[in-house]
């Protein structure tokens, strides 16, 4: 049965708050994933040796304030310690002999819960991470659940049909029975991790239309975890992990980068065809685009969202590619620094 009118009114305003809450929650935990990630991958994260007994997979607060400076992750050590502190106080990192409540700027050692084996796995964060398999599951698979539809006259991109999504929960072994795929769809929703599409119903087996209202690879920036709702927050210009976006001065615009709004971009680039180096001096558009020249064209398509796709653009009339998250989506998708020389972006 379809909820309509007062009974549901937006999902209720109850659920709403209840579902902004385990979202902001969510939020802290796959920023604090990724994080863990990226400092195991960065050799922050190891074993170390303090009075004769080793510490396993453990990182120095010190060190760790000294690295989030430097990859601009925060602006200075007050704020780097109050990033880590929000961890600290969700539990995903805790002091290695759990002496120490407060996150302090010294030579101390602290650990990734997830690193020993002591995060609390309560019912929200078994439903996140369900979440989060379902949704890499949907990602990495070849299938049609995911497609621009409409309801009430309106276009929704990337939505799910529930009685659809409630058959791939089965066929995938998710859920042995319709009732309880259908109840877990209800669980994903009032975690914030899926919406109907207009806010109005809850969810149902049936014709109606959702989408995941949570994107788990979407680069997290740190700083967010300071904010009430980070997603509104202006993309850094010197961040790693986003487009740079430049205005185009109108004239000529091949190769040039344009303002980032959309959750998928093309990126048409220009390839040396020797495929070793970058380039070393000034190249027009019109040599790049000149037909029997030493650049051929290749398109990348990448899925990002309001951060960005994992790389950094410099320069204008060509514009480059300076820099490439190894863990982000445009890593996945082939692009590489020194492959990739000038490019334009498509917008979808």
């Amino acid at each position: 049965m379809v909820l309509e009118g007062r009974e549901m009114d937006g999902i209720g305003n109850t659920m709403q708050k209840k579902a902004a809450e385990l979202e902001r929650l969510a939020e802290v935990l796959v920023t604090g994933e990724q994080l863990r990630l990226r400092l195991h991958e960065a050799k922050v994260i190891k074993d170390r040796r303090h009075h004769l007994r080793t510490y396993p997979n453990c990182f120095v607060a010190k060190e760790l304030i000294d690295w989030l400076i430097e990859h601009k992750e925060a602006s200075d050590r007050d704020t780097a310690i109050k990033i880590v502190q929000k961890l600290l106080d969700q539990s995903i990192i805790h002091h290695v002999c759990d002496e120490h409540r407060d996150f302090k700027d010294m030579k101390l050692f602290y650990r990734f819960r997830k690193d020993d084996g002591t995060f609390p796995l309560d019912n929200e964060a078994k439903v996140f991470m369900r979440g989060q398999r379902i949704y890499e599951k949907l990602m990495n698979t070849e299938n049609n659940l995911l497609q621009t539809r409409e309801e009430e006259g309106k276009s929704f991109e990337r939505t799910l049909v529930a009685s659809e999504f409630i058959d791939w929960l089965l066929q995938e072994g998710e859920m042995p029975t319709r009732e309880e795929a259908e109840q877990l769809g209800r669980r994903l929703l009032e975690h914030g991790i899926i919406q109907h599409v207009t806010n109005k119903n809850h969810f149902v087996d049936g014709p109606l239309l959702y989408q995941f209202r949570m994107n788990f690879r979407r680069r997290r920036r740190l700083i967010e975890l300071l904010h009430e709702r980070g997603r509104s927050i202006p993309e850094s210009h010197d961040s790693p992990f986003c487009l740079r976006k430049q205005s185009s001065d109108g004239g000529n615009t091949s190769f040039l980068s344009a303002s980032v709004s959309s959750y998928c971009c093309n990126i048409v680039c220009c390839v040396d065809v020797s495929f070793s180096t970058v380039l070393k001096r000034q190249v027009s558009p019109e040599e790049l685009q000149r037909p029997g020249g030493p650049f051929i064209k290749k398109t990348f398509t990448i899925i990002g969202d309001a951060v960005g796709w994992g790389f950094v653009v410099r320069g204008s009339k060509p514009c480059h590619i300076q820099a490439v998250d190894p863990g982000g989506p445009a890593a996945a998708a082939g692009m590489k620094v020194r492959l990739v020389e000038m490019c334009e972006l498509l917008k979808e």
